[in-house]
């Protein structure tokens, strides 16, 4: 499970700003949580705040953090780094950006982080508490310096002349089956998923449905979409491939990422009205239809294998409804028997309810209007009642986080 991440002088972020999944010492709600050793973890969190106040940006990070690591064993010396610096200050451009994660897997913690610009990887780190205590697996500095736990330095300095200024050591290490780095790269790799956009899901999910052989998706989903009274009976997909002649009108982009052959879906979904069965083309339903749709067999994932799931503008298309039914799922200790999490910007205020959300639950993202960078905090920063209206708070900008509207808008210049 995820605890808490931070990040500094990265996109909008100048300063360090930390996340945080800790549950508090609220005794409210304590099915949203669930106690691993010495620590209570929140299962999910809702982000709000203005446009342009960072929220995607601090989705962006998680992303790109594990893509970079990802991809670390395969790129070459004079390979780029997607790392954005803050660029709205002259100082903060030259310095290298840093993020650190805390998360817990198979009951340990663990502590990785770094500091890299676009060229190298400056400092790295990797921790864990096997028994409450840190005991270090590496540490790097200044680039190429590095020094490792107990009885492991003979391994680790062999592996480490494999490395190079742009690649992470713990993708290097891992890929050299060094045990004491797996879990952590494999949680940082898999189990955190970022989902920016909607388009994200559709390929995914409709392979997902095409290859569910014992129907056990199916019947997750006919049940979801039965509580989320939406009339779909039944659904059939089909497979075909990427034939050439649409390849060819593909734009070069496009070309090097569809192949011909690539798996292609199509999915029509069932209706009965008067006891007659009828198909419908998926793009024929509404839109918020076709994204529950696609959203469902990531939902099963996520709670059966103890993800992390992340998700940009997550009630985009969706009705109020269906999205505390799943902020539901995710708080039922009956469902979420795994420890699942779910973290989500929203402008749904909806949710900001005590009675749905404990008051960890709930952040924030701001911009400073003095250099445009972002600010995140908890509503638990504030003294909010238990009684306390927190949408209506909200909404008159008592915690901030809001767009300030100006009435100078003059379009026609008079």
């Amino acid at each position: 499970m995820l605890i808490e991440f931070s990040i500094a002088n990265f996109l909008s972020f100048k300063d360090k700003n930390t996340f945080t999944m800790l549950a508090s010492s609220d005794k409210t709600l304590e099915d949203n949580y669930i106690n691993i050793g010495n620590d209570n973890i929140l299962k999910m969190t809702a982000i709000y705040g203005a446009n342009a106040s960072g929220k995607t940006n601090l989705f962006k990070v998680l992303a790109i953090v594990s893509s970079m690591i990802k991809n670390s064993n395969y790129i070459d010396p004079n390979h780029l780094l997607p790392i954005v610096p803050f660029k709205l200050d002259e100082k903060m451009v030259s310095k290298p950006s840093e993020f650190e994660i805390k998360f817990v897997v198979n009951n340990t913690r663990y502590l990785y982080g770094f500091k890299a610009d676009s060229k190298k990887i400056y400092e790295e780190y990797l921790t864990y508490y096997p028994n409450g205590r840190p005991v270090k697996i590496f540490t790097r500095e200044n680039i190429s310096e590095y020094e490792f736990g107990r009885n492991d330095e003979r391994i680790l300095n062999d592996i480490k002349s494999k490395n190079s200024d742009n690649k992470f050591f713990i993708a290097t290490a891992t890929s050299w089956n060094y045990e004491k780095t797996k879990e952590a790269y494999d949680f940082i790799t898999e189990k955190i998923g970022v989902v920016l956009s909607n388009d994200q899901l559709h390929d995914y999910s409709y392979n997902q449905y095409y290859n569910d052989k014992e129907n056990n998706l199916e019947n997750f989903a006919l049940s979801f979409l039965k509580k989320a009274d939406i009339n779909i009976k039944g659904y059939r997909v089909i497979e075909s491939k990427l034939k050439e002649d649409i390849f060819n009108n593909l734009p070069d982009f496009a070309k090097t990422m569809f192949p011909i052959g690539t798996p292609m879906y199509k999915v029509n979904t069932k209706h009965i009205i008067n006891d007659k069965e009828y198909e419908l083309d998926i793009t024929e339903e509404s839109l918020g239809t076709q994204v529950v749709f696609s959203f469902i067999p990531v939902l099963k994932d996520v709670i059966e294998n103890k993800k992390v799931l992340i998700i940009d503008e997550f009630d985009k298309s969706l009705h109020p409804f269906i999205v505390k039914y799943i902020v539901e799922i995710f708080n039922d200790p009956t469902i979420n028997i795994t420890g699942a999490q779910l973290i989500f910007n929203t402008h749904d205020t909806n949710l900001l309810n005590l009675d749905i959300l404990r008051r960890d639950q709930i952040w924030f993202t701001e911009k400073n209007f003095k250099d445009e960078s972002t600010t995140i905090y908890p509503l638990d920063d504030f003294s909010v009642r238990k009684t306390e209206n927190i949408e209506k708070g909200y909404l008159l900008g008592r915690y901030g986080a809001i767009p300030f509207i100006t009435n100078d808008f003059n379009p026609y210049g008079e």
